[in-house]
């Protein structure tokens, strides 16, 4: 199992030598990947007043002050980028940090403020068709290869984007979602990686062994054959006593998580601030 930390992308992290910071420091307590939030405004009513970072800006820093910890966000909202430069972005990165992304797509949210405050269509249906196509042309620019597409939402006309992606044929590819949302985890299962959030357990919070089981079933179940290999990510605020923390997510790797990724409770008032993370971080990862 593999250890990450998770920081939003505003308070003290929309500067980047701050997460650089947080970077360093979880490299040397020997955790595995550092994920940031990528979003403009979040919510609106409750992070009013507050500065936000550039999640690529702040994840090339962390590159910079890195050599081993993977980087990326959790997640990309696709819907609400143009897919050439959201490729360019992730290509860059990539080749900075010598092949350690992991690229997160999900819808995103909340819908109303992240999509509607700037125009933006907010039906479901047409967001969910962006994110697919969205994420077939990424696919494809990373390959380095020559593209022609006419889509519902995108046309491309023999274009190919230079440099390739170093990882090969690709980045990794995850995608986030709701369970029991059967739509985002029918996805996640045509990529390399799942990142549910749980009705029953939101961010932050530790979700039930039973709805992993379920979960990592259903996965499984909508795996193509011969897929290759594919993360579940978890991740919840684990407790400082180490047997404690061993306790809890023992039973979630045993059902099928192959990521545990260590966060704040999002309505909790150490989300945004570097001392109480930092901590966290300094104490490394649970011992399985």
């Amino acid at each position: 199992m593999r250890f990450s930390i998770n920081i939003p992308n505003f308070g003290d992290f929309a500067d980047p030598r701050t997460v650089a910071r947080v970077a360093v420091a979880a490299e040397q307590a020997g955790w595995d990947g550092l994920f940031v939030w990528d979003h403009v405004v979040h919510d609106k009513a409750v992070q009013a007043g507050k500065p936000f970072g550039d999640p690529w800006m702040l994840l090339t820093a962390a590159a910079l002050a890195t050599s081993r910890l993977r980087l990326g966000t959790l997640v990309t909202p696709v819907a609400r980028r143009r897919p050439h430069q959201l490729a360019r972005q992730v290509a860059t990165l990539d080749a900075l940090s010598g092949g350690r992304v992991i690229f997160t797509a999900g819808l995103g949210g909340p819908v109303d403020d992240e999509y509607g405050s700037f125009g933006e269509p907010t039906d479901p249906r047409v967001l969910a068709e962006l994110l697919d196509e969205g994420l077939d042309l990424l696919s494809r620019y990373w390959s380095g290869q020559t593209v022609s597409h006419e889509g519902p939402h995108f046309q491309v006309r023999d274009v190919t984007l230079l440099p390739a992606t170093v990882q090969r044929p690709r980045p990794p590819v995850w995608i986030g979602g709701f369970w029991p949302n059967r739509p985002p985890m029918r996805r996640a299962a045509r990529w390399d990686g799942a990142v549910p959030l749980f009705q029953s357990a939101r961010h932050g919070c530790v979700p039930a062994v039973a709805e992993v089981r379920e979960l990592v079933g259903y996965l499984r179940d909508h795996r193509p054959e011969g897929g290759g290999a594919f993360d579940v990510v978890l991740g919840g605020a684990t407790p400082s006593d180490p047997a404690a923390a061993r306790d809890l997510i023992a039973p979630l790797r045993d059902a099928g998580a192959t990521w545990w990724d260590e966060r704040q409770v999002q309505s909790g008032p150490g989300l945004d601030r570097l001392a109480p993370v930092l901590r966290r971080v300094e104490a490394g990862p649970p011992a399985l």
